[in-house]
């Protein structure tokens, strides 16, 4: 019978070697910092430098891109909420007809919100893709809680509109439902001061 031999250690080297991806804390703080810059706005000047090199990789590679690192963000937080309207904006511009038809569906049933979303009436694929482009547009040119609001409404008439109609899924509708109470949440901390 042999000696027992102590097993070596595997040493940095064999770690580093290692196939693997990014680090999800890392990927998860730079979403953050990055949605923060771009809402809050830069406070120096490496804060401004920052902001510029991600408006050029949007403009070279999309903005799916950067929305991806805010994927698997908490609803309530900032990152979470762009991700949000990242998809909403995402959905409607594939899907515009399928978006006007769903929101007209969904309009008398959810007064209040046809309101708030300010969708040109009758809406059509070209109203509504105007409506979100303009919603997301608010991020940058106003108040960020009415931008949240108003793509909460939005969420909302076409998840109802979804809900009503033969063709639509009513587990993706609720899932629209659920999105719009996300967005409502997250525009009553962005006014408390509390959207991080």
């Amino acid at each position: 019978m042999s000696e027992f031999k102590k097993p070596s250690l595997p040493g940095n080297a064999l770690f580093e070697a290692q196939a693997g991806g990014d680090d999800p804390a890392e990927l998860a703080a730079a979403g953050h910092r990055i949605a923060t810059l771009l809402v809050r706005g830069p406070r120096t000047d490496d804060d401004q430098g920052m902001v510029d090199r991600v408006l050029h990789l949007a403009d070279e590679e999309g903005l799916g891109v950067i929305a991806d690192l805010w994927a698997s963000a908490p609803a309530d937080t900032l990152p979470g909420s762009l991700w949000r309207l990242y998809l909403l904006r995402t959905w409607v511009h594939r899907q515009p007809d399928q978006a006007a038809r769903e929101y007209a569906a969904g309009k008398a049933y959810a007064p209040v919100h046809e309101v708030l979303a300010g969708v040109v009436d009758p809406p059509g694929p070209a109203e509504v893709i105007a409506l979100v482009d303009t919603v997301v547009r608010g991020i940058v040119t106003s108040d960020l809680d009415v931008t949240l609001d108003r793509a909460a409404s939005f969420a909302h008439i076409v998840g109802v509109g979804r809900a009503q109609l033969d063709s639509g899924d009513p587990h993706s509708a609720a899932k629209l439902v659920d999105t719009a109470l996300h967005l409502r949440r997250a525009a009553e901390l962005e006014r408390l001061g509390e959207l991080t």
